[in-house]
Order: C-alpha cells, then sequence, then structure tokens
C-alpha cells in the first residue's frame, strides 16, 4: 500500500462483570467470525452529499454512520477553528464475502472552502485481496507549511472509493470519526526525533490467555503487553486497543496456528493492521499460509510515541503522534477456506510496549473526545488489562516484553475467559436493547 497521509466505584463495575460474564454476547456472530461491521452504538447517521453544496456537517467528537457508493464520492463539512487540528477517519466496511481487488479502497481528502487540498490519504486491500474494514484518514493541521488551510471557516471532507468497477453493484459501509487536539501553549520545535531503538524486538513470550476480539473500533477489546489468543474464521476480523503512553513503543506479532486440514497454499492470509488513536493508519503486514505450522506477521519497529513524530512526513513515522489506544487489527482471508476448510483456526496476538515514560505535550486547550489522547490506566482488580509507558506497563523494560502482564493475567483469568471488560459494557448495554450494526 501507499499512503499520501501517514492521528463508579470498584463494587458496582465487579458486579457489572459477574453479570455481563452470565449473559450471552449480544450478537449472534462467534467472535472472529464473518459479520457485518460493528458500528458505534451512539453513532449518529449521516447521508453524504454527491456535491459539496449539500454536505452536512460534521462535529468533533462525534462518530457517524452513513454509506459509501461505487459511482462517486460523498461529500461532508467541518466548521473549524484557527488553532486546532483537526482528524477525519473513514471506516469502509464491504460486506463480508464480496469480492475486492487489490488495488480497491478508500480515499479521504480533507479541502479547504476553495476545493484545494490540506491532506489526503488513501488505503488499499492490497496483498490480502478479503473483504474487510479498512480506514484511510485526512487532517486540518495548523501549519507553516499549509498556510491556506490555517484559517478558520468551512473545510469539506471528500471520501471515495478507488479501484473500484464502474458497474460496482453494492454500497459499503461507513463509519466517520471526527477528532479535534488543541494548540500546544508553546510551539516546539518542527523537529523530528532522531534517536530511536530501531531494531526488531523479539515477540512477548509467556501464558497465552484467550481473548475474543471485537468487530469494530469501537468495540475493540483492551488487551496488555503479553499473549492473547482467540478463533477467527476466514472472512473474520478481530479488533483489539492497547493503550500506549508517552515514550512507549509499540510491537506487536500476530500468528496463525497450524492446520491438519487438506494441504495448499494462501498468500496474504493472515494481515494485521495498526491504527492511532485518532483510527490514523500507522502500518501493516501480511503473512502467506501453507498450514503445516505457524505463520507469524510482525510489525516493522515503530518509533516511541511522540508529539513531534508529526513532523516525520506523510508515514508510519508521522502517525505515531499521539498518546491513547492504539488499535491492531487482526484478519484472516476468505481464501483461506478454499485451501484448509471453514475453521475456526487459533490465532496469537504478542505485544509489547517498551520504551520510557514522557511528559504530555503541554496543550491549551482539551481535545474532543476529551480522552481520546490519554493512555489512560486501568484497574487490574476490575480485570481490565495494563499497558503503555504512563501506566506502567513494560516501558523502560526490554526483556520478554511482558512486564506486569503477570498480574494481568491473574486479573483477567479470574474473571472468565472472553469476558467483557469495563471499556466495552456500556457498548454492550446499548447493542443489546438496540441491536446495531452487529456489533
Amino acid at each position: 500500500m501507499r499512503h499520501a497521509f501517514r492521528a463508579r466505584s470498584a463494587a458496582v463495575g465487579a458486579l457489572l462483570l459477574c453479570t455481563t460474564a452470565a449473559l450471552p454476547a449480544p450478537t449472534a456472530l462467534a467472535a472472529g467470525s464473518p459479520g457485518p461491521y460493528g458500528f458505534a452504538p451512539d453513532a449518529t447517521s449521516v447521508t453524504g452529499a454527491p456535491t459539496p453544496a449539500g454536505a452536512k456537517p460534521l462535529t468533533a467528537g462525534t462518530t457517524y454512520r452513513s454509506s459509501l457508493p461505487g459511482d462517486g464520492p460523498v461529500h461532508y463539512s467541518l466548521d473549524l477553528d484557527a488553532t486546532s487540528d483537526t482528524y477525519v477517519s473513514a471506516t469502509a466496511a464491504p460486506d463480508p464475502g464480496s469480492t475486492v481487488s487489490a488495488g480497491e479502497g478508500v480515499k479521504v481528502t480533507v479541502q479547504d472552502a476553495a476545493g484545494r487540498s490540506c491532506s489526503f490519504d488513501t488505503e488499499t486491500f492490497g496483498v490480502v485481496r478479503s473483504a474487510r474494514p479498512i480506514a484511510a484518514w485526512g487532517a486540518r493541521e495548523i501549519s507553516a507549511d499549509r498556510p491556506r488551510c490555517k484559517t478558520a471557516g468551512t473545510y469539506h471532507v471528500v471520501v471515495e472509493r478507488v479501484g473500484t468497477p464502474v458497474s460496482a453493484p453494492d454500497d459499503w459501509d461507513l463509519e466517520l470519526f471526527v477528532v479535534s487536539e488543541p494548540a500546544l501553549r508553546k510551539p516546539v520545535a518542527a523537529e523530528v526525533p532522531e534517536a530511536w531503538n530501531s531494531q526488531t524486538p523479539r515477540p512477548a513470550t509467556g501464558d497465552a490467555v484467550p481473548r475474543e476480539g471485537g468487530s469494530g473500533f469501537a468495540s475493540a477489546v483492551p488487551v496488555g503487553p503479553g499473549v492473547w489468543t482467540s478463533g477467527i474464521e476466514p472472512g473474520g476480523t478481530l479488533f483489539y486497543r492497547v493503550p500506549v503512553g508517552w515514550g512507549g513503543q509499540l510491537s506487536a506479532t500476530a500468528e496463525l496456528g497450524a492446520t491438519d486440514s487438506r494441504g495448499g497454499y494462501t498468500t496474504g492470509a493472515l494481515s494485521l493492521e495498526l491504527y492511532n488513536p485518532a483510527r490514523g493508519f500507522v502500518d501493516d503486514v501480511a503473512a502467506n499460509y501453507a498450514g503445516r505450522r505457524r505463520e507469524a506477521a510482525s510489525l516493522p519497529p515503530l518509533p516511541p510515541v511522540a508529539y513531534e513524530n508529526r513532523y516525520a512526513g506523510p508515514d508510519r513515522l508521522g502517525a505515531m503522534r499521539f498518546a491513547g489506544s492504539y488499535y491492531l487489527v487482526v484478519h484472516l482471508a476468505s481464501e483461506v477456506a478454499e485451501k484448509f476448510g471453514d475453521g475456526p483456526f487459533d490465532v496469537a496476538l504478542r505485544v509489547r510496549v517498551d520504551g520510557s515514560e514522557k511528559s504530555a505535550p503541554d496543550y491549551a486547550g482539551e481535545s474532543r473526545p476529551d480522552d481520546v489522547f490519554e493512555a489512560v490506566p486501568v484497574d487490574l482488580d476490575l480485570g481490565e488489562v495494563t499497558g503503555g509507558a504512563s501506566s506502567g506497563g513494560t516501558a523502560g523494560g526490554g526483556s520478554s516484553g511482558r512486564g506486569d502482564a503477570a498480574m494481568t493475567v491473574l486479573a483477567v483469568s479470574g474473571i472468565g475467559t472472553g469476558t467483557a471488560l469495563l471499556g466495552v459494557l456500556g457498548v454492550w448495554s446499548v447493542v443489546a436493547r438496540r441491536r446495531l450494526g452487529g456489533s
């Protein structure tokens, strides 16, 4: 892929966890099975306009549900000030099992009122030619390099499909996520951090903990440093999130277990994608599969999270500009079923968070959503997991990548395999009532 813009009490909580563990998940789909994309339960419906003239406004801190046709772009608008940076992520979700090509994908462009580009990003399905959710992002950044995008006023967001045949019959589901980042009280030098450990770390080791992934960004299941396992069927996608603080250095590997099914070979069978807290694409990797042994897909080395990374340019380094929840998305290509059966297959996610804790930037205001750039420490007593430089994790460590993960394993094991964490309890309660988006 090529990327042009690569941003109550403990007692009550414990009671909720126990109650949730006793209830079935609010969807008939097994974890890791092909199914509809899991929209945020509170997503606001919005219809994209065919031209800028009829564009509906988007507001920072809000998630939207829309659709993306195959025969032309859709337009939305932003009313922006002259101080904050604004990011818009568009997650396109074709129907599971539908046919897509390697060059097919989604493009996001942010334009000023005159139609001049502030940024754009294109993401495609690539070597993993299997229908799955993919996200691209665009931004209006206050920068001396983009003087026309510094003023307050109306901006436009254009989302379109690329590489799609003109005769494409079906719309794709679309989720939009809008984030604002306040300016700093005092500007920092626009210099890229030069020295960071770019050696490939050893994958995390230790006892594996079963952890079923979510079906979308909103239902992404939190994990920390350690080894996490799940079952996944061909065409299925798993969403996880890892809290990473300022100075934290994330690394991850996805492994696909061997099978006794008939032989064969699938190119791009397993994919691992990384998105930042603004749901901006960071990097991806894919592994082929022959079924005879475990195959691994490891992300290339990434720099520690730093505000100054944004000056590295439109690539994976520049995307590591925020602290907060980073998203790991695991997908098993639908073609695997043709050679190795319907599964489910065992997949292991090995996560490390190294580095040393750094101070947060001195922001002059609040982001929207207000906690999006915070790697919020989690309460092990409530069965949640910890990770990231800001919450202890393995920051500063360089051995197995687990650090305090032993305590994490004990905590999450005590509440039962596959139990929802507090971070998604609110989502589950709403979904159980409204059954939105199969989340």
